[in-house]
C-alpha cells in the first residue's frame, strides 16, 4: 500500500508526502535537478530571464523572472507551485521527466507582455538549503514565503501591479498570500474547492482496504481537531501519517478554499480544465460559487499539468513527463485576458 502511495503521480493527497520529501532531501545534501529542457519554442527578443533571489530569515529562495522589455512598467505574476518536492518550473524529482508546465505558463505570459516571477519552494532545487526540519514545517511556511515574494514585487518600480497565480495546491496558498499582501488579483488554476480532510479521505476510501478506512478516518477527525495522533498503523504511518508530519497536516486541514477565495475583494479568475484527472472541475464550480463575482475559466481538454490530454489516466502519463508538449493555448489568452482588463 505504501509503495502505491509514493509511486501515484494522480492524486491529491501527494501533498501529504511533501514534508517528508523534503525533508529527506535537506539532510541528505541532494544537489538540486539541473535546469528543465528548453521550450521548443522560439525565446522572444523582447523578453530576458533574470535570476531573481528572495531572502528570508532563514535562508535564501530562488527564482526566475521573465521580463518583457518595456518603458513602462508592467503587471507582474506571482506564480506558486502545487504539492510536493514541486520546483519553478513545475517539475517534480518524484516523477520521471519533466512537463515544464510552470515555465511554459510564464514564457507564454511574457510574450504577452505580463511579467512573471516563479520560484523553488523551500527545500526544493536550489532553495534546497532553504529546507526547514520536518516536524518544524508548517503549511503557513509557504504562505509567508509568497507573501514575502508579493512584497518583494510590490516594492519594485518596474511593477504596475501584482497578480498571484496559485496552482493546485499553490492555489489555496496564493489565495490566503493575495489576502495578506493586498495583491492586485488573484487566479487560481486547477485548486481545490473542498478543504483537504474532505478530498483526503474521498481518495482513501478508493484506494485504501476496509479496514485501514476506518482508522484513516479516525486519524484524520483526530488531526482536523488539532490532536496528535501517537498510535498509527504502520500502513498509514510511513508515507500518510507519520508522526513528524502530523503538525504539517493539522496546520493545512484548517483552512477552506471556499472561504479563504471568499475574502478576496480584488479580481479573481477560477481556471480549471475539464480532463483533469487530479482536482475534478467540481472544485472549480466549488470555488465559483463560493466568490459569485469571480470568472470561471473552463478549458476544454485540459489537465492538471496544463496539458492538453484526454481524460484516462494511462493516456496522461506522457504529459506529465514530456516537456516537448505545449500547454494549452487557451489558458494564456484567458489570463491574459483577465490581467489586461483590470483597472489600474
Amino acid at each position: 500500500m505504501i509503495n502505491y502511495i509514493v509511486t501515484s503521480v494522480f492524486c491529491l493527497w501527494a501533498t501529504l508526502l511533501a514534508p517528508s520529501f523534503l525533508h529527506t532531501q535537506g539532510q541528505s545534501g541532494s544537489q538540486p535537478r539541473s535546469n528543465a529542457p528548453e521550450s521548443s519554442a522560439p525565446r522572444q527578443t523582447s523578453v530576458v530571464t533574470e535570476p531573481i533571489i528572495l531572502e528570508t530569515p532563514t535562508g535564501k529562495l530562488f527564482g526566475a523572472l521573465e521580463l518583457p522589455k518595456s518603458s513602462a512598467p508592467l503587471p507582474v505574476a506571482l506564480i506558486v507551485a502545487g504539492s510536493g518536492p514541486t520546483d519553478r518550473n513545475g517539475n517534480s524529482p518524484a516523477v520521471p521527466g519533466a512537463n515544464n508546465s510552470l515555465k511554459y505558463l510564464a514564457e507564454g505570459l511574457a510574450a504577452q507582455g505580463i511579467a512573471s516571477v516563479r520560484y523553488d519552494k523551500r527545500g526544493v532545487a536550489e532553495s534546497i538549503k532553504a529546507a526547514t526540519s520536518q516536524s518544524e514545517l508548517r503549511f503557513e511556511t509557504y504562505i509567508d514565503d509568497a507573501v514575502l515574494w508579493g512584497k518583494q514585487l510590490r516594492a519594485d518600480k518596474r511593477f504596475s501591479s501584482v497578480i498571484i497565480i496559485g496552482h493546485s495546491e499553490g492555489s489555496l496558498i496564493g489565495m490566503v498570500a493575495a489576502q495578506k499582501i493586498g495583491a492586485d488579483a488573484f487566479i487560481s488554476i486547477a485548486g481545490a474547492g473542498r478543504p483537504l480532510p474532505q478530498v483526503l479521505l474521498e481518495q482513501l476510501k478508493r484506494n485504501l482496504p476496509a479496514d485501514l478506512q476506518s482508522q484513516a478516518e479516525m486519524i484524520v477527525k483526530s488531526l482536523s481537531e488539532g490532536k496528535i495522533v501517537e498510535d498509527v498503523p504502520p500502513a498509514l504511518g510511513g508515507a500518510l501519517f507519520r508522526r513528524s508530519i502530523q503538525p504539517y497536516l493539522i496546520s493545512q486541514f484548517r483552512y477552506d478554499p471556499a472561504k479563504e477565495i471568499a475574502k478576496l475583494s480584488i479580481p479573481v479568475l477560477i481556471a480549471q480544465g475539464t480532463t483533469d484527472i487530479q482536482v475534478p472541475a467540481q472544485d472549480a464550480k466549488l470555488l465559483a460559487q463560493a466568490k459569485p463575482s469571480a470568472s470561471l475559466l473552463m478549458i476544454e481538454g485540459m489537465n492538471h499539468v496544463l496539458k492538453e490530454a484526454p481524460a484516462e489516466q494511462d493516456k496522461q502519463m506522457k504529459s506529465y513527463t514530456d516537456p516537448s508538449l505545449p500547454i494549452a493555448p487557451k489558458l494564456i489568452e484567458g489570463i491574459n485576458g483577465f490581467i489586461k482588463a483590470i483597472k489600474k
